[in-house]
C-alpha cells in the first residue's frame, strides 16, 4: 500500500492564500432593523495608500476597538459608537459607516453614521472627498412606500425609483446633495439580513462608481477643444503639404507635423487611464444595477434608465473623444510617413542626378587616363627606342650594321610591346575590381 501523501509536502504557489482571500474580500455587512450607513470616498494617488493605512491606526483612539477581517487592502473596525468598513483601491479609499437607527428614530438634516469620530481624524483623511452619500435602511411597516409617493410633487425633482431583490424592497434616491450628501432611502419588506447588506453595499457602489467614471467627462472636454484645433491644423498642414514646391517647403511642414505627433502622443498618454477608467467605472455601474434585479414603479423611472439618460451620454462623449484622438494620431502618423516619402523621393531624385554627375565625370577620367595611356605608349616607345640606339652605337664595331635603321626597325616593336603590356595590366585590374565587387 502506497504511503498517504500529506499535503504540507507540497510546495505551495507563494500567492495562493493571498489569492484565495483576496476572492473572498469585502463580503457585504449583515443588516438588521433600522440603520444609517454613511458613505465617504476618497481620492488620492497610489503614493497616499501608506497613509490611508496608517491613519486608520489613530481612528481607535479614545475608542475601544475590534479590528476584523483586515488586511492591505481592507478593514472593519467595530466600536461601541460605530462600526466602519475601510476599502483601499486603485485611486481611492472607501470609508463606509454604520449605525443602527431606533424603531421610528427621525434623523435630523445633518446626522451621519460617525458622528463620534473625532473630527481630526476625518480631516486627516489622505485624499479629497468625492463622494458622500447617506444609505437609510428602514422598514416597510415603519415608513410605507405609499407615503413616500405620496410626498412626491410633480413639479419637484426627478425622483429615481424600483422595487428591488424580487420585490422584496423599495428604493428612492434624486441623486442630488443635500447638506453635503446624496442620499437613498431602502424601505425592507422582506430582504434578510444578508440581503440588505448586499442592497446597500451595491447602493454605495453605485454612487461611487457614478462619481469617478464622470472623472473622464471634464477632460473629455479639455481634449475635445484641443482636438478641434489640432484637426484643423492639420487640415492646413495638408494643404501647405500640396502647395509645397521645393524640399525646402516640405521640410518645413515636416517639422511642423512632428511637433503636432508630439502633442497628440502626449495628450494620448495622458488621457488614456482617465477614459479607460471612466469606461470600466460605468461598467462597474450597469453590472451593480443589473444585480438589484430592479422591477419598475409606475411613473418613476428606475436606475438602469436614469444611467442610461444621464450617465451614458457622458460616457459616449468620453469614448467619441478617444476614438478621435487615436484617429488624429493616426492621421498624422499616416499624413508624416507621406510626406516622408516625398522627401525621400526628391533625395533618391538628387541621388541620382549625383551619380549621373559622378558617372559623368567617371567617363572623363576615362578618356583622359586613356589619352595617357596613349601618350604613355608613345613616350614609352620613344625612351625606349633611344636605349637601342645607345646599344646599338656601342656594339657597332661588332655588327658593322647601320645605327638608324636598327633604332627605325626597334621602334614599332617596342610600341607594339608597351601597348599590349598596357593592355594586360589593365584587363587584370578589371577582373580584379569584378572579383572584389562579388
Amino acid at each position: 500500500m502506497h504511503p498517504r501523501l500529506m499535503l504540507s509536502e507540497l510546495v505551495e504557489h507563494p500567492l495562493r492564500q493571498r489569492l484565495n482571500n483576496e476572492f473572498h474580500a469585502r463580503p457585504p455587512v449583515p443588516l438588521v432593523g433600522a440603520v444609517l450607513v454613511s458613505h465617504l470616498v476618497f481620492k488620492h494617488s497610489t503614493e497616499k495608500a501608506a497613509a490611508a493605512r496608517d491613519n486608520l491606526s489613530k481612528l481607535c483612539q479614545g475608542h475601544v476597538c475590534n479590528s476584523i477581517d483586515s488586511s492591505d487592502s481592507h478593514m472593519m473596525v467595530e466600536t461601541g459608537a460605530f462600526r466602519m468598513r475601510w476599502e483601499l483601491h486603485t485611486e481611492f479609499s472607501s470609508y463606509t459607516f454604520f449605525r443602527p437607527l431606533e424603531a421610528g428614530e427621525q434623523l435630523h438634516p445633518d446626522a451621519t453614521a460617525f458622528d463620534g469620530v473625532h473630527p481630526e481624524w476625518l480631516q486627516g483623511i489622505p485624499g479629497k472627498l468625492i463622494v458622500a452619500t447617506h444609505v437609510e435602511l428602514r422598514s416597510a411597516s415603519h415608513i410605507t412606500p405609499d407615503s413616500v409617493l405620496a410626498g412626491l410633487t410633480p413639479n419637484g425633482r426627478t425622483m429615481v425609483a424600483a422595487k428591488v431583490a424580487d420585490n422584496a424592497a423599495w428604493i428612492f434616491t434624486d441623486f442630488k446633495i443635500d447638506n453635503g450628501f446624496s442620499r437613498f432611502l431602502v424601505l425592507n419588506e422582506t430582504m434578510t439580513q444578508r440581503q440588505s447588506g448586499r442592497t446597500v453595499q451595491r447602493l454605495c457602489e453605485i454612487e461611487t462608481y457614478r462619481m469617478m467614471s464622470l472623472l473622464g467627462l471634464p477632460v473629455a472636454k479639455e481634449v475635445g477643444r484641443w482636438l478641434y484645433t489640432g484637426e484643423k491644423q492639420l487640415a492646413e498642414l495638408m494643404d501647405r503639404i500640396g502647395q509645397a514646391k521645393s524640399p525646402t517647403d516640405e521640410r518645413e511642414v515636416l517639422g511642423v507635423l512632428s511637433a503636432l505627433a508630439a502633442e497628440v502622443e502626449h495628450s494620448v498618454a495622458r488621457t488614456t487611464f482617465r477614459f479607460g477608467a471612466s469606461r470600466a467605472y460605468h461598467g462597474l455601474v450597469m453590472q451593480r444595477i443589473e444585480e438589484l434585479r430592479e422591477t419598475r414603479i409606475s411613473g418613476l423611472p428606475t436606475f438602469f434608465e436614469f444611467m442610461q439618460r444621464r450617465l451614458l451620454p457622458a460616457m459616449n462623449t468620453c469614448e467619441a473623444i478617444s476614438r478621435r484622438q487615436e484617429e488624429l494620431s493616426a492621421r498624422v502618423a499616416r499624413n508624416s510617413q507621406l510626406l516622408r516619402t516625398r522627401v525621400d523621393i526628391e533625395l533618391e531624385r538628387q541621388n541620382q542626378e549625383l551619380l549621373g554627375q559622378m558617372n559623368s565625370r567617371a567617363k572623363l577620367q576615362l578618356r583622359l587616363q586613356e589619352t595617357v595611356e596613349g601618350l604613355s605608349v608613345v613616350v614609352l616607345t620613344y625612351y625606349g627606342s633611344q636605349l637601342v640606339q645607345y646599344l646599338a652605337k656601342g656594339t657597332k664595331e661588332l655588327h658593322h650594321l647601320n645605327t638608324d635603321v636598327i633604332t627605325a626597325i626597334s621602334i614599332p616593336v617596342i610600341a607594339g610591346l608597351v601597348f599590349w603590356g598596357t593592355r594586360q595590366m589593365r584587363k587584370k585590374l578589371a577582373a580584379e575590381a569584378g572579383e572584389t565587387a562579388h
